[in-house]
């Protein structure tokens, strides 16, 4: 069977375990708490994030990163994105040699703007003082519109997977195929971290907006000049413009700004119902990455000249303490442009 590693024992974390068992591979998560290990290993579900959920028998749990890491073919990172650079300097030392380094994060890093599989390759590549182009074709990407809660149900669903050689993507689109879950290839690894990031400050704009009980058309709106403020920084960054008309893009952003599953659109939604920023982190209690990488995504967009207005708003809400009202405004009394803009 296929070895695979799951740093991370969050929900989607969780139900990507559940995929990859349900394809045939044996699946090993690390957790770093020893509870919740225990808890997964002697109840065969995850009671903080998926209770009810079964497990496979093909996957375990562990609190040892080597005892997770070892022989894997495929190491799935799953752990909030501000966390990946520290964590992964740990971890490195002990990934199996030729490991395929599968990113599930949707973020970008606070203070360098990097996008996840640069990081990745960053760490990976000073660990081993290796080349970096040959480090860069072992690490994928999967995202899409992946609601962790349906996919655990094995409700239908299907992703992207991405990596810079297509064969990689390949051996990755077989280890987590199955009849529920079907994933694509792409080699726009840039263009599909973008799509994952910058849905999640988008989502939040629509739960803010969902919030403030603004209707469908503000949504409708919202939502494709997210699209649009997402394709103009990718095309800055190089991307494939058709990925955002597709699971990575428009796909994944649909999923995250309907869905009452999304945390990003939940975190919105009681942001535009009056609560505090504080009294909304704790009622959300699971990590919504919009938060955090709204800022990151406005870094990026400037440091290329990018004009994302919505991603500016959100920030100014969420980080800023403007009121959403006042933000409204700012953004409707914008001066009119061709929708090409």
């Amino acid at each position: 069977m296929t070895r695979c590693a799951v740093f991370g024992t969050g929900s989607w974390g969780t139900a990507f375990s559940v995929v990859l068992a349900d394809a045939g591979c044996r699946v090993t998560m690390w957790g770093r708490r020893a509870a919740l290990v225990d808890a997964i290993n002697a109840t065969r579900e995850n009671p903080d994030y998926l209770p009810g959920v079964r497990l496979p028998d093909a996957v375990t749990a562990t609190a040892d990163p080597a005892g997770a890491a070892r022989d894997a073919e495929f190491t799935v990172l799953a752990v909030p994105a501000q966390t990946l650079r520290g964590n992964l300097e740990r971890w490195a030392p002990l990934l199996a040699p030729g490991t395929v380094l599968v990113s599930l994060m949707k973020g970008v890093e606070l203070g360098t703007a990097k996008r996840m599989s640069e990081v990745i390759e960053e760490v990976v590549t000073e660990d081993a003082a290796g080349d970096a182009a040959g480090v860069r074709g072992r690490v994928a990407v999967l995202t899409g519109p992946n609601l962790a809660r349906e996919i655990a149900a094995r409700r239908p669903a299907a992703a992207v997977v991405a990596c810079a050689d297509e064969a990689v993507a390949r051996r990755l689109q077989t280890a987590c195929h199955t009849p529920y879950f079907r994933p694509y290839t792409n080699t726009d690894v840039v263009g599909c971290e973008l799509g994952g990031a910058v849905k999640n400050v988008i989502g939040l704009a629509v739960g803010i907006a969902d919030g403030m009980g603004l209707g469908d058309n503000a949504k409708a709106s919202l939502i494709t000049r997210g699209l649009a403020e997402t394709a103009r920084l990718g095309s800055a960054l190089g991307a494939d413009p058709r990925t955002f008309a597709g699971l990575a893009g428009m796909g994944d952003l649909v999923a995250t700004c309907s869905s009452p599953l999304s945390r990003n659109h939940t975190f919105g939604t009681n942001l535009g119902r009056g609560m505090t920023l504080a009294e909304t982190i704790a009622a959300t209690r699971q990590t919504a990455e919009g938060v955090k990488s709204c800022e990151s995504v406005l870094d990026l967009a400037r440091r290329h000249t990018v004009d994302m207005p919505i991603t500016e708003t959100v920030v100014s809400i969420v980080h800023d303490g403007k009121p959403p009202l006042v933000a409204l405004k700012e953004l409707m009394s914008r001066s009119a442009k061709a929708e090409g803009h």
